[in-house]
């Protein structure tokens, strides 16, 4: 694949992409919106599937996950990530989301707070609020991904339960290096803290940057970890809804599965999408490296192009194919500028809101840049036009 305009199904994008995508906006309208690549995705993920419907066999999957699946995450997470873990601590999920959502009730009581980062992707929020706990913003520098250490500190009190990380982080794509994720791992070591870590985004890294993950740093930080990976980004799953969750021990592992009420048959994970999802992981690394070489190159020129635009700025994210352009100079809003670019540009982006990404955000859009050259060029061509015209 070239990901160019020819590994594009357009029709099916217009019939399918949902959630602010090509299927819910009008025909002349370009969705920047959703991290959703517009890709299709590797041949070999199809094939799997048609081998899979191909025996015409749907029964009952097991609740803790086909073993083959586990099997496969296992060893790719000790492989790509360097944590010693097991197939019997892999937790299919049905999304990354669904993960988040599970740990939050698994480590919070009614009450007990979690530390989450400002800006920081809503999900964090909401699986904090839906588990009884409550969500305690910190600041995040969105140009510069520094953060005070010491405020940390002053933020952690007898409630405080979880420190919850993004990484890389959405929206602005900082990577965190090794020497951060270790003083944070041992602030939730001195604290007895629970450490939610986001690493759906973790194959999408830019050259010059290292990707590490928090449990692969030193046992005692593994033994509070629980980590969330899901295949929507790396791979363009997001429609066949299937993540996993790695446990650190088996008794939380087991506290994982009650919590998760798999085993009641009211959630779990298809055997079609964990089949896919295994395809992916063994055979479709070469389609990610291409992607992200093609990713590198849209990030280059939308940071570009964003900065010559008038009173707009952007950094160079190091991970996730989002931008996230500071459009305060404007003196508007972020609702203001989404809605101008909506209706002036026919482009939509995501504003940042608080409700999208907590208060830290306001004064940025979210742009995704997961598509082809063509359709990236277009887009913004429209952009600059109207913040031209502003």
């Amino acid at each position: 694949m070239n990901f160019s305009d020819h590994d594009i199904n357009m029709q099916a994008l217009k019939a399918r992409a949902y959630n602010l995508r090509w299927a819910t906006l009008p025909a002349d309208v370009i969705p920047l919106t959703a991290a959703d690549p517009d890709f299709k995705s590797a041949p070999e993920i199809a094939d799997a599937i048609q081998a899979y419907a191909a025996e015409r066999v749907f029964t009952y999957q097991p609740a803790e996950g086909l073993p083959a699946f586990r099997k496969t995450i296992a060893e790719t997470i000790n492989k790509r990530r360097n944590i010693q873990t097991s197939q019997e601590l892999v937790i299919p999920v049905d999304s990354a989301a669904q993960g988040m959502f599970i740990t939050s009730k698994y480590c919070l009581e009614p009450g007990d707070e979690a530390i989450i980062f400002d800006p920081v992707d809503f999900l964090f929020k909401k699986s904090i609020e839906i588990a009884g706990g409550i969500p305690i913003y910190f600041p995040i520098n969105v140009k510069e991904g520094t953060y005070d250490i010491e405020y940390l500190r002053s933020l952690i009190n007898e409630r405080t339960k979880m420190l919850c990380i993004c990484n890389p982080h959405n929206p602005i794509g900082k990577v965190f290096t090794k020497t951060e994720l270790e003083l944070l791992g041992q602030i939730a070591i001195e604290n007895d803290l629970w450490i939610m870590s986001d690493e759906i985004w973790s194959d999408i890294i830019f050259p010059g940057n290292v990707y590490t993950s928090i449990a692969s740093i030193s046992k005692e930080i593994a033994e509070r970890t629980i980590t969330i990976y899901g295949f929507s980004k790396t791979f363009g799953l997001a429609g066949l809804r299937v993540g996993f969750m790695l446990a650190p021990n088996a008794v939380v592992y087991e506290g994982l599965m009650e919590t998760s009420l798999m085993r009641t048959t009211a959630y779990g994970v298809s055997g079609l999408s964990q089949t896919a999802a295994q395809a992916a992981y063994e055979k479709s690394w070469y389609w990610v490296d291409g992607f992200v070489n093609h990713l590198t190159q849209m990030r280059d020129y939308t940071i570009d192009r964003l900065n010559k635009m008038k009173n707009v700025s952007c950094h160079l994210p190091q991970g996730c194919y989002l931008a996230f352009p500071d459009i305060s100079a404007t003196g508007k809003t972020s609702i203001e500028i989404a809605d101008y670019l909506m209706t002036e540009a026919k482009v939509a982006v995501v504003p940042g809101a608080e409700k999208w990404f907590g208060p830290g955000a306001e004064g940025h859009i979210r742009i995704c840049f997961s598509t082809s050259k063509n359709i990236l060029d277009e887009a913004l061509n429209r952009m600059e036009r109207a913040f031209e015209r502003l």
